[in-house]
């Protein structure tokens, strides 16, 4: 064999070398541009259910602080009447002192029989335990009440706990509404993150559509590469960014 048959040899078996690498990159590119392309998908779909959870999140919370905000109003209500009842009920306690003191019984019943009216129509369960009120008094027994008792005489507004409870179902809504949206908010913060990831894999496809466009060799394989770094850095980010709450793949195919 001549001299040039072995260099034409030579050229040949580096051509089919060269064009055997190049079919392997392209084989590689064309998988990973479909994986990419599966990936930036997902990463969308979950992305929008985060951004689902989100606003139905933000609604139950709003929903919520108007519950919690209409109650604490309520509550407000309630304890400036049960004051302003509490004054009334004080007044006749302290005609009935007098009239004690004064030895005059009629004044006493008189006013006995007003607190027992009072107390009938507008006096809580809550209120008349904190100041020892039976709603089965008679009029002796509330006489008696008024000047033996320990609580008759003792505003019940004094104790801040007792004001407190007024509030309670209140503050459990808006404490509920402040839960949900910081759900709401996480949920946001997840939705941007797979957006960002989403931008990633679109940068990824964009090295790997352009590829082609080298011709040489090296830095084809060069693109192809940080593009597949740059996947497997955006896939593994991917996964750990928690999945929306109550989410269940099988869940859409009837599973």
């Amino acid at each position: 064999m001549s001299e040039i048959e072995k260099d034409e040899n030579t050229v040949e078996d580096s051509a089919e070398k060269k064009r055997s690498k190049e079919d392997i990159l392209e084989i590689i590119i064309a998988l990973f541009l479909g994986i990419t392309a599966l990936a930036t998908a997902w990463a969308s779909w979950i992305g929008s259910l985060h951004g689902g959870n989100m606003s139905t999140n933000y609604t139950k919370s709003n929903n919520l602080a108007a519950d919690g905000n209409a109650r604490w109003n309520e509550a407000s209500q309630s304890l400036m009447q049960d004051m302003q009842i509490w004054n009334q009920i004080s007044d006749y306690e302290v005609e009935i002192l007098y009239a004690n003191e004064a030895d005059n019984a009629d004044q006493m019943y008189e006013s006995a029989y007003k607190i027992m009216y009072i107390c009938a129509d507008n006096l809580t369960e809550d209120m008349a335990e904190k100041i020892g009120y039976d709603f089965n008094f008679e009029v002796e027994d509330i006489i008696d009440w008024v000047l033996y008792g320990e609580l008759s005489t003792t505003s019940p507004f004094g104790d801040g706990d007792f004001i407190e409870s007024y509030y309670t179902d209140a503050r459990e809504i808006l404490a509920q509404s402040e839960e949900i949206l910081a759900e709401g908010q996480a949920d946001n913060t997840k939705g941007d993150t797979y957006s960002l990831v989403t931008v990633i894999y679109s940068v990824i496809l964009f090295m790997l559509g352009i590829v082609g466009t080298f011709r040489r060799l090296p830095n084809r394989v060069f693109i192809t590469g940080v593009a597949i770094v740059g996947f497997l850095f955006a896939t593994i980010y991917m996964f750990t960014i928690p999945f929306p709450t109550g989410f269940d793949f099988l869940s859409y195919f009837g599973g």
